[in-house]
């Protein structure tokens, strides 16, 4: 066969399907991530399904906790913030709770936004590692695709934590840092952890190391390099990105 012939054959092959793509995130993701690599770059049903999990995940703290118990639980385990609200008159204090209750509700209904601003920005910074760093020819369409997809395991994370939700967890234990048993952090207790070391075991959560291998794959298949550059790139950035915040946290406490 003639090498015309071939890449006839390969353009002819159908690409796949909105939920095939999802279902192969899971099982497959090469041919979900080759699938993109060969221009099919949309991503609105994995963005729709994480976009209803994590509004199914706000329902149930809506009914089942409420954000005024929310921004309580936040500021109990945080003693300095706790201190400050201690040294507050009665009014001061109740716009403080008002402030912290609508920017951490605000932030949950802002969650589409949000999302998109987030990977928009990952993808560039991926996109300057994978291809600077690695030699990748990767486009910033195909990375932010990518990881519109490799983002599909934290609706596991959401469910779980919904379904802790409904079934009788205790409103005044809830932790908006730790709301499902994904993480190291969600079996230690915040208030008896040292800080740091809380925050580390809170990073070493099993859907977001998923999630980010995923990714590696993803970005090494769209950008023609390794798997193993791609999981250096991915891997490396979440790295630093947890010292910082352990370092952060060491300081602070």
């Amino acid at each position: 066969m003639s090498e015309l012939e071939v890449q006839s054959t390969a353009e002819a092959v159908p690409g796949l399907t909105q939920w095939q793509r999802v279902a192969n995130t899971f099982t497959a993701p090469s041919k979900t991530f080759n699938d993109i690599k060969h221009g099919n770059n949309s991503w609105w049903l994995p963005f729709i399904i994480t976009i209803l999990a994590t509004y199914v995940l706000f329902a149930a703290i809506t009914f089942q906790v409420g954000w005024g118990q929310v921004a309580e639980n936040s500021i109990h385990l945080n003693p300095k913030s706790e201190e400050k609200m201690a040294q507050l008159t009665p009014d001061q204090r109740a716009t403080a709770m008002k402030v912290t209750q609508y920017s951490i509700e605000g932030s949950f209904a802002a969650s589409p936004i949000l999302i998109l601003i987030t990977v928009a920005l990952g993808s560039l910074i991926l996109m300057g590692t994978i291809n600077f760093g690695f030699g990748g020819k990767a486009k910033f369409g195909s990375i932010f695709a990518v990881w519109i997809f490799a983002s599909l395991p934290g609706i596991i994370k959401a469910l779980l934590g919904s379904l802790v939700l409904y079934t009788g967890a205790a409103p005044e234990s809830f932790n908006i840092g730790n709301f499902a048993p994904t993480s190291v952090g969600a079996f230690l207790n915040p208030m008896e952890t040292n800080k740091a070391l809380y925050t580390l075991a809170t990073s070493l959560d099993i859907t977001s190391i998923w999630s980010m291998a995923i990714l590696a794959i993803g970005i090494a298949t769209v950008a023609g390099v390794k798997r193993t550059s791609g999981y250096i790139a991915v891997f490396g950035w979440w790295a630093i990105i947890i010292l910082v915040s352990v370092g952060v946290a060491a300081i602070s406490g």
